[in-house]
């Protein structure tokens, strides 16, 4: 086992409420919207960028997968996405809260965005490889 294994790694429990309040406080949702969500706050200027998070997802996404993308957003950026949303070295074009986001808040915004997501069984089998049909 690598000295850089996630084995043992565990946050504590957080609070879906105050996941909500940080992620509004924080400023995500200059750039994100999160899939029925009714009581964020309105946005008053078009969002540059929007990326959509929760709803349906064939996969379960996992807490590790999400407290990464907060923290280190570049982490993993799908095919799909990267003409989109990285700069010209391939880095997310999301902002660094690493230094004004406190752990608590990471923790509750994770709960938070965890609780968004529902895992549905897709209409066709993956193959070997992952993919669908």
């Amino acid at each position: 086992m690598s000295e850089k294994s996630p084995v043992g790694f565990r946050l504590p429990e957080g609070s879906i409420w105050k996941g909500k309040t940080a992620f509004v406080e924080l400023g995500c949702i200059t750039c994100h919207s999160v899939v029925d969500e009714d009581l964020m706050p309105e946005m008053t200027a078009p969002r540059k960028i929007h990326v959509v998070l929760g709803g349906e997802i064939t996969r379960v996404k996992t807490y590790g997968q999400l407290v990464t993308s907060i923290i280190n957003p570049s982490h993993v950026i799908s095919p799909q996405y990267r003409d989109k949303y990285t700069d010209a070295e391939g880095n997310s074009l999301m902002t660094d809260f690493s230094k004004e986001m406190t752990v608590e808040q990471m923790i509750d915004i994770a709960e938070f965005l965890q609780a968004r997501y529902e895992v549905v069984i897709p209409d066709y089998a993956y193959n070997e490889y992952g993919y669908g049909p």
